[in-house]
């Protein structure tokens, strides 16, 4: 007898090699339940993960559907130029909320990130970004007050971090090595992105410099929901 995880992957499988397509029904619940030689409860749940991993929707009283995932959102992984124009210049209905701003305690790596020694004052602003009213990614910059004094009174305000270091003069920037690594929502994250446990997010650490001077403007933490794009690294 087959299990819900069985039927999952034959689902997954159907739809990543075409056989189901963007839009097509899947196969009622009864259907499913006949075919693997498993109790419809059995049948209901492998469609509640299928759901919840963003492969598929449903409409009320008709059924079960393949979701469009070719409208994945292309992103380049650079740090030079800001997320928010990427964005704009793509043509999405892009827009980005500011939900904290507040001091950090004494971190190591973080300090040693930003070069910066333990008598300063670290700061991070956390920022959701939407595009069609979906949150889809939130951008955690840490910068110091060394570098930004008023970055404790204006936090709140900032939407876009190279908006804000073009302010202050720093108008031409690199990305320093980046991190990419895997991990799943913890409940606050599942709130703020509006996702379940069983999607993954990709997590992005890395960091950007004045070309200029030098100066280490921020040390950067991206969690990206990983169903809603695509990703290029340069």
């Amino acid at each position: 007898m087959s299990n819900e995880m069985e039927i999952v992957d034959k689902i997954v499988y159907m739809i990543v090699s075409g056989k189901y397509i963007a839009h097509d029904k899947l196969p009622s619940e009864n259907t499913i339940a006949d075919q693997f030689k498993v109790p419809r409860i059995t049948a209901r749940k492998a469609y509640e993960r299928l759901e919840e991993l963003g492969y598929i929707y449903k409409k009320q009283g008709k059924g079960s559907y393949v979701k469009d995932r070719s409208k994945q959102i292309e992103l380049v992984l650079s740090g030079d130029v800001s997320f928010s124009q990427k964005m704009i210049e793509k043509g999405y209905d892009f827009h980005s909320e500011t939900i904290f701003c507040r001091e950090i305690k004494y971190n190591k790596r973080i300090y040693d990130y930003l070069e910066t020694d333990e008598g300063d004052r670290i700061f991070k602003v956390g920022r959701l970004r939407y595009i069609d009213q979906q949150p889809i990614a939130l951008h955690i910059s840490y910068v110091a007050k060394s570098v930004f004094t008023d970055i404790d009174t204006v936090g709140m305000d900032i939407t876009s971090m190279f908006k804000y270091y073009n302010s202050k003069g720093y108008t031409e920037f690199c990305s320093k090595p980046s991190i990419l690594s895997i991990s799943f929502p913890r409940e606050s994250q599942r709130k703020l992105l509006n996702c379940t446990y069983l999607i993954p997010l990709l997590v992005l650490e890395s960091g950007c410099t004045d070309k200029e001077t030098g100066t280490v403007l921020e040390y950067i933490k991206i969690l990206y929901r990983s169903d809603c794009f695509s990703y290029v690294i340069p």
